[in-house]
């Protein structure tokens, strides 16, 4: 059992995977997925609900809204968060090494394969490479819809088995972003493949822009609702994780059908 007087490495990265995980509303003591976590990492609901808040304080986006979170990280939060927000694949790797280490920490489901990218080969990966795969796809997904508190972002959409976790730029484009929560967006399973097959992209000021072929596929009562009702306005912005507008750029240049 780590000792309660300081937080270890593992604990920090048990935090800070929570913290990205979790809409900001729920970093509370009494939310019962606290309440497990804390259990098993030995530390009381209180004290890893106030490690949360001390994480948030560390978020530039959190800060940017007011909610400044409390003002104690210590300067391991501050290391342990340059550290892996820098470097997203490193801490799906980190987080692959803790639940070894915490073995009843990962969820029911949360080793299955979340990604719909069928361009991701997994040909002659080690296992151990392909778990830390597995977890980087499943952390990416929660971190996504957890920032958009499990709503579409164009619709609204609220049903969580029909939402996807799209990246941005492609899985396949930018391997050091592949995991990175701003290179992605929560839609619903039929925007997202519309976004993938570059139907749709977003303008620099978040307003959805519809290729010339849905903008002209002629009357159709389904492409009028899903899609031409929603043109020109703007997605609903996430509380962490805005879109990046680099990778908004790359989509609309390389993504994108015009």
């Amino acid at each position: 059992m780590p000792k309660r007087d300081g937080w270890s490495r593992e604990q920090l990265i048990v935090a800070l995977k929570l913290y990205c995980e979790m809409p900001f509303g729920k970093m509370h003591s009494r939310n019962p997925e606290i309440v497990r976590y804390a259990k098993l990492i030995g530390r009381t609901p209180s004290a890893l609900a106030m490690k949360l808040t001390n994480l948030a304080s560390l978020d530039p986006e959190i800060r940017s809204t007011g909610r400044k979170g409390l003002s104690k990280a210590s300067q391991a939060d501050r290391d342990i968060w340059e550290e892996m927000t820098s470097d997203w694949d490193r801490l799906a790797g980190e987080i692959a090494r803790v639940q070894r280490y915490y073995p009843d920490i990962s969820l029911p489901g949360e080793s299955k394969k979340e990604s719909t990218d069928t361009s991701v080969s997994y040909a002659g990966e080690t296992r151990s490479a392909l778990t830390e795969v597995r977890v980087g796809q499943s952390f990416f997904r929660k971190s996504v819809l957890s920032a958009y508190e499990f709503r579409c972002c164009i619709t609204g959409l609220a049903v969580p088995e029909l939402l996807v976790a799209s990246h941005i730029v492609p899985w396949r484009a930018d391997p050091s972003n592949r995991l990175n929560p701003r290179n992605g967006l929560c839609l619903s399973a039929i925007h997202d493949r519309a976004f993938d097959q570059g139907l749709i992209t977003f303008s620099d000021d978040l307003r959805l822009l519809l290729s010339n072929q849905l903008r002209s596929s002629g009357p159709n009562s389904y492409i009028g609702h899903t899609f031409r009702s929603y043109a020109g306005k703007t997605i609903a912005l996430p509380e962490k994780f805005q879109p990046d507008s680099g990778f908004l750029k790359y989509h609309r240049e390389n993504v994108f059908c015009g």
